[in-house]
C-alpha cells in the first residue's frame, strides 16, 4: 500500500501548482482523501479533503479550511486511482511539505488522526 505525491516545486507569489497523488497496492475508490501541509512552524494541517460517495452518485463532498477556501481545489479520479490538488493564488504562507492521505469511510475528514495511509510528501515553496 503506497501513496506517491508529486508536483511540488518553487513558485512565485500569486502563482499556481497542481499536486498529484497516485495510489499503488490499493485503489483510492472507497476511501476519503485529504491533503495536509506541514512546515517548521505548524503541525500537519489539513488544506483540503474530499469524501467518497459510495459510487451511488457522482457528487462528493469537499471541505476546505478558511485559509485555502477559494484558492485550492481538491479532486479525485477513482478510475486512475489519483488524487489532485489545484493550488491557485499561492502565498508565502502556503510553503511547506504537502502530504496526501487516505482514510477508511465516507468523509470528508478534518483530523489527521483519522487517516490510515500517508504519502511521502512533496515540497512546495512560494517565494515572495
Amino acid at each position: 500500500v503506497q501513496l506517491q505525491a508529486s508536483g511540488g516545486g518553487l513558485v512565485q507569489t500569486g502563482g499556481s501548482l497542481r499536486l498529484s497523488c497516485a495510489a499503488s497496492g490499493f485503489t483510492l475508490g472507497s476511501y476519503a482523501l485529504g491533503w495536509f501541509r506541514q512546515n517548521s512552524e505548524t503541525e500537519r494541517d489539513l488544506v483540503a479533503s474530499i469524501g467518497w460517495s459510495g459510487g451511488t452518485t457522482p457528487f462528493v463532498s469537499t471541505y476546505y479550511p478558511v485559509s485555502t477556501e477559494g484558492r485550492f481545489t481538491i479532486s479525485r479520479d477513482d478510475e486512475k486511482s489519483t488524487l489532485y490538488l489545484q493550488m491557485d493564488s499561492l502565498q508565502p504562507e502556503d510553503t511547506g511539505v504537502y502530504y496526501c492521505a487516505a482514510a477508511r469511510g465516507s468523509g470528508p475528514y478534518y483530523f489527521a488522526s483519522l487517516y490510515d495511509y500517508w504519502g511521502q510528501g512533496t515540497l512546495v515553496t512560494v517565494s515572495s
